[in-house]
């Protein structure tokens, strides 16, 4: 009876838009893309040099970075109103990197290669700011409480708001005053809470790490796990390890909750976590004979270090954290997490999976959306961890109110309610991509061995069973496809160029403009009731 009715406010909202005047309604929200890649050698070990001087400065170029390591690359898109403009971008940067990195290659799965250990994943460095020191050893703080290892996992991270003509029709539909900040963070809100419920179809649908390499694993042991060759595990029916207990998910980060229920409660269990003290952080040491080990032994170090499959998020102001940025003007954008690379594309991203999930966020926002408790919690835990481990077994069952439901009736009746909003995404385009998008994931219901985890493990059993092996051989192929493809604008290549020059004086400004010590930066930045 729940169930129905929260379809039947789902499908009257959705008429709202179809028979609203407002041409496009959905259309032209903005939408940007950050790439996470490992440099690796011509055989598929770890870079062990520096991040690439002609690539700018990693502090300060504002699309070209790292992530946790020197050698994890991070390409960040400016937002734009089209998935195919933002793929083109993103492609335009890979052409500009590569020249760039001598014979190195740029690692197309998400799960990292042969690593003998920590040592052989070099932190990301930042120059000698207080500022870039206080990156650097926030970093480091991860290696010390989680591990080097998880760290060297990458994936993608869409970042999507919806064009501002759709906020005030959206107000009248859920018949509010205004269409006001606080209005804009509620819905954003609902959003996230329904993304918690049905997130697990981006596992099923674009999930694209089934198989890992024996090292990965060093002092830990799962006994699921099976080998496909001396030096590869995998799950048979696994969609996505990266998000699962064997990847950022075991972090566990001290077992802590961030509810998602209002943005007050968000800030308000975000600050506790970063205010609390967590005895075991605190036995690993701050300041250890001169160095700094972490940035302070709380829950989290900052808020960044909590990790969810989706997070609200505000372009924060100068010096500003993000959690202050939300306070300060609610809810701007959502930051998908959840996306695997994938590994049969050169920018390790397609059209199909921006298209799908762009519209799971419209029909996550038109849908009703409870408040989430402790019981939905371990529920919606359960059903990301089952698809992430095990999401392509025949029959497999989800947990949904208490009663068990199968992954194809739920997945089934989620695409079904895509279709409306994909009409409406298309209106004006002849091409119907967002129509064309869906259709493809209707099929991988119906044959889960066209998913890409399906894929990419017949591709690895084909080349020998070793994924390490095939991975470095696919990731050399998309070298030589993008240094042999045409259409990547000279003009945006030289803007590049300057940029990343812009970047290393600007670090070196920075730099010279430091005064104090780097702990009297950190009780500034973090405040002294934290560092």
């Amino acid at each position: 009876m729940v169930r129905a009715a929260i379809d039947r406010v789902f499908e009257r909202r959705l008429a709202a838009l179809v028979n609203s005047r407002a041409s496009g309604v959905l259309a032209g929200g903005k939408r940007g893309l950050e790439r996470e890649t490992l440099r690796v050698t011509p055989r598929g070990r770890v870079s062990s040099h520096g991040h690439p001087q002609a690539l700018g400065a990693t502090l300060t170029n504002p699309h070209i970075t790292t992530d946790y390591s020197e050698s994890l690359l991070e390409l960040v898109t400016p937002t734009f109103t089209d998935n195919a403009a933002l793929l083109q971008y993103l492609s335009d940067l890979h052409h500009f990197v590569y020249p760039h990195l001598d014979d190195e290659l740029l690692w197309a799965a998400s799960m990292p290669g042969e690593i003998a250990g920590e040592h052989e994943v070099p932190i990301a460095r930042y120059g000698r700011s207080h500022r870039g020191k206080f990156k650097e050893v926030y970093r480091r703080g991860l290696q010390t409480r989680y591990g080097g290892l998880m760290q060297a996992i990458a994936g993608a991270h869409f970042n999507f708001s919806f064009p501002a003509q759709f906020w005030p029709l959206w107000a009248e539909v859920c018949e509010a005053r205004q269409a006001d900040a606080a209005f804009m963070s509620r819905a954003y809100f609902d959003l996230l809470r329904n993304f918690r419920r049905h997130g697990w179809l981006v596992l099923y649908l674009f999930g694209n790490s089934p198989a890992l390499c024996r090292s990965f694993m060093q002092d830990r042991s799962d006994p699921e796990l099976q080998p496909l060759d001396a030096s590869t595990l995998h799950l048979p029916y696994a969609t996505s390890l990266r998000m699962s207990d064997l990847g950022y998910r075991n972090r566990n980060q001290a077992g802590f909750e961030v509810s998602l229920n209002a943005l007050e409660e968000y800030l308000r269990d975000l600050r506790r976590a970063t205010h609390t003290l967590h005895p075991p952080f605190a036995a690993l040491g701050v300041l250890v004979d001169g160095e700094y080990r972490q940035l302070n032994a709380n829950v989290l170090q900052i808020d960044n270090e909590f990790y969810s499959s989706i997070r609200p998020k505000r372009v924060p102001g100068v010096g500003e954290s993000q959690s202050t940025a939300l306070a300060r003007g609610g809810v701007e954008y959502v930051e998908v997490r959840s996306l695997d690379l994938c590994a049969f594309e050169p920018t390790g991203a397609c059209a199909d999976q921006l298209h799908i999930v762009e519209a799971l966020l419209a029909q996550c926002l038109l849908r009703e959306s409870p408040p989430i408790g402790a019981t939905e919690r371990e529920e919606l835990e359960h059903n990301q961890l089952q698809v992430a481990r095990r999401g392509r077994t025949p029959g497999l069952m989800l947990k949904r109110d208490g009663r068990a439901v199968s992954l194809q009736d739920w997945a089934a009746e989620l695409l079904d309610g895509l279709q409306g909003v994909c009409e409406l995404l298309d209106r004006g385009d002849s091409a119907r991509r967002y129509q064309g998008a869906l259709a493809r994931q209707q099929t991988k219901l119906v044959e889960p061995e066209l998913t890409p985890s399906a894929r990419l493990l017949r591709e690895v059993k084909l080349a020998g069973g070793n994924f390490a092996a095939w991975t470095c051989a696919i990731s050399a192929q998309h070298r030589s496809r993008l240094q042999s493809s045409a259409g990547h604008a000279p003009a945006l290549q030289q803007q590049f160029a300057a940029q990343a020059a812009e970047s290393l004086i600007e670090q070196a400004v920075i730099e010279r403009a430091d005064r104090g010590s780097f702990a009297d930066y950190l009780h500034r930045t973090l405040g002294p009731d934290v560092a």
